[in-house]
């Protein structure tokens, strides 16, 4: 598998902020016979990032998120380009998805804040490499749904505390997802149909591509065809356990 730009931290919050290293096309998955040609199909630069917390198990989920959600990305934005990448020409163009809350599938015991109804997620936006905004290349995470409009979702949350750090701009509290196990495409009610890193797969290509990987097997590939309600049956059957500390770099003190 081709790798793309890696970026520390969690997901498109560490995008947003990196420049853009190394760019590479994307590995599609096996394409139905009504897609469209490959040559049709925009390009996407791939990216990598740290997981923030553990989320491929069960035991995982139930143990770091506050809730696990069923969500469609209502509509997105564009960020303006920042004025050192607007004269280069090159860099990031950051963007955010309008996420709506169809249903809460189960809530952790003692979760600091409520499910959302909806929330806005920092999601991977565009690469910027010959100096045409209009022409930037789509970007994307391996292992994990871009995020577009028009598409759902079953989203394992944390509620994040505003964090401050001398020096810096203070990163307000905001929701977020646990890792590349823990956002999963859910068009039309079945488990790993969808949007998949800016393509959409059949179940069938998702399961396809599962037995065929190298991975880690592990909640994500299990639920491959299911649906919500036998996700939920999944989680309340499963043990929590002792959290540990965050893979990424340390977190920043938390703001007074």
């Amino acid at each position: 598998m081709n790798r793309g730009t890696y970026f520390a931290g969690v997901g498109a919050a560490g995008l947003l902020a990196a420049a853009v290293a190394v760019l590479s096309p994307h590995d599609d998955p096996p394409a139905p016979t009504s897609a469209a040609p490959a040559a049709a199909r925009p390009q996407i630069v791939m990216a990598d990032g740290d997981d923030r917390l553990p989320s491929t198990s069960a035991t995982d989920w139930v143990t770091y998120a506050d809730h696990v959600v069923v969500a469609s990305a209502a509509s997105e934005r564009r960020l303006p380009l920042g004025p050192t990448e607007a004269a280069r020409g090159e860099g990031l163009i950051g963007r955010t998805v309008d996420m709506r809350v169809e249903k809460v599938l189960w809530s952790r015991k003692g979760a600091p804040e409520a499910a959302p109804k909806r929330w806005t997620y920092n999601a991977a936006g565009f690469a910027l490499t010959g100096g045409d905004q209009k022409a930037a290349a789509p970007m994307a995470l391996h292992g994990r749904p871009r995020m577009e409009a028009g598409h759902r979702y079953i989203l394992a949350i944390a509620w994040e505390p505003a964090r401050c750090s001398p020096g810096d701009r203070p990163e307000h509290a905001r929701w977020m997802g646990l890792g590349e196990g823990s956002e999963l495409p859910y068009d039309g009610g079945v488990i790993g149909q969808g949007e998949m890193e800016g393509r959409v797969r059949t179940a069938a290509q998702a399961r396809a591509l599962a037995a065929a990987g190298t991975g880690e097997q592990g909640l994500e590939e299990e639920m491959i065809g299911q649906n919500a309600s036998a996700l939920t049956a999944r989680l309340k059957a499963a043990p929590a356990t002792q959290k540990q500390a965050p893979s990424a770099q340390a977190r920043p003190p938390a703001c007074d």
